[in-house]
């Protein structure tokens, strides 16, 4: 056998397998058919069915709040000062006591006042006597005048020198009214309840009453309050709550954290609207009973402005973004139903809808990227997402999400 015949036999015997392989998985019979088929209901002319999770639209109270950061204050800052120029002899308190009204801060150099106060007692006798004597010469006057063996020019002087000694007697009890006052200013006392700042004036120094710093600072802290702002179309609410038709509840937060330092009660809300920022200033009281609120802290606020009752709830994250506003999908008889939604508010990862999906309806919260109106859909099965939807902003839901499936 020639060398170009057996060329020719070997290409001739390579060409049939290629055509054996190439028929082998091409042929309707072959395994390209089979791998076709386990790709999905395209090759039979089908739509695609997509996996998915959904959980249950609930029920239930949605507590529509507001968060801002505000800083705390306090509601009286009293400056104490000296009502007298006198000494300071000794200090009843130190630097960051807490102290009730009425407790006894200083006492000043109260000899001076005393002696005074002698000495208009000792004045007040004599013009007391005095009043005595003008009186029993007033009466003699008279009877002397009715039985014509006194003048009336005596008579008269007699009447004036015994209002002379009235007023004076009035005078004096002034002036010793005057100087026990100033005597009780010897003694300082707290006009409000609160905390001490730093002592500004220690045992020995003399005090006046233009003193511009005084004595010390107290700072009330018990109760306490935060001021914050809120954005203007929150006024109706904060109105109402005001005016004592809701409890808004107010709590503090540290920056960060989860858990309150203090929960209180909204106090007060401004008389005008901050024209160049669009917000409207309130403050809140807390009692504070544990000291954990101190005056120039800032806080992050939450504020409780409403209870809306018997709205949908459903997870945040069944919600999608979309060129005519925000959608989900529902599952409507194994198929993807696109449904435009109106949000009243999101708390955590839940959120209220005021319009587009009904109670018992399922929400698709995952494999929502691979879907459009219409995909037929297999739920996977997962523990439901919506058991606790109801309990967005603090609230109870209106029904079990699993007596409903």
């Amino acid at each position: 056998m020639s060398r170009r015949r057996l060329v020719l036999l070997s290409g001739l015997t390579a060409v049939l397998v290629i055509a054996a392989v190439l028929y082998r998985f091409y042929s309707p019979a072959g395994p390209g058919t089979a791998r076709t088929s386990q790709s999905g209901n395209a090759a039979k002319g089908g739509a695609v069915t997509a996996p998915v999770s959904t959980a249950l639209a609930q029920i239930g109270d949605f507590a529509v709040r507001r968060r801002t950061i505000g800083i705390i204050e306090s509601p009286a800052t009293v400056v104490v000062k000296s009502r007298i120029e006198s000494q300071v002899m000794e200090q009843h308190v130190k630097d960051g006591q807490l102290v009730r009204k009425g407790d006894l801060l200083f006492s000043l150099d109260d000899r001076e006042i005393i002696a005074l106060i002698a000495r208009d007692e000792a004045q007040l006798a004599k013009d007391q006597a005095t009043v005595v004597r003008t009186a029993t010469d007033e009466d003699r006057y008279r009877q002397l005048s009715a039985s014509t063996a006194g003048s009336r020019q005596q008579l008269d002087q007699a009447i004036a020198d015994h209002k002379i000694a009235l007023a004076l007697v009035a005078a004096d009890e002034a002036q010793l009214r005057s100087d026990r006052l100033r005597l009780a200013y010897t003694k300082i006392e707290a006009p409000i309840g609160g905390r001490v700042g730093a002592i500004r004036v220690t045992p020995g120094n003399l005090v006046s009453v233009n003193d511009p710093t005084g004595l010390v600072t107290i700072t009330q802290i018990r109760p306490i309050r935060v001021a914050f702002t809120l954005a203007e179309r929150d006024l109706p609410e904060l109105r109402k709550a005001a005016r004592g038709e809701t409890q808004a509840a107010v709590r503090v937060y540290t920056p960060g954290m989860s858990e309150p330092l203090a929960a209180g009660v909204l106090e007060f809300v401004d008389s005008s609207v901050d024209t160049a920022s669009g917000t409207i200033a309130a403050k809140a009281r807390f009692a504070n009973d544990q000291f954990v609120l101190w005056p120039g802290m800032y806080v992050d606020v939450e504020i409780d402005l409403a209870i809306r009752p018997k709205t949908v709830l459903i997870p945040t994250v069944a919600v999608q973004a979309g060129q005519k506003g925000p959608f989900v999908f529902v599952v409507n008889q194994g198929k993807a139903e696109m449904r435009p939604v109106e949000f009243v508010g999101t708390e955590g990862d839940h959120t209220a809808l005021a319009s587009g999906v009904n109670a018992g309806e399922r929400v698709i919260v995952e494999g929502q990227m691979r879907l459009v109106g219409g995909t037929p859909v297999a739920e996977a099965a997962q523990p439901d997402r919506g058991n606790n939807a109801g309990n967005a902003g603090g609230s109870q839901p209106a029904a079990d999400a699993k007596a409903q499936k």
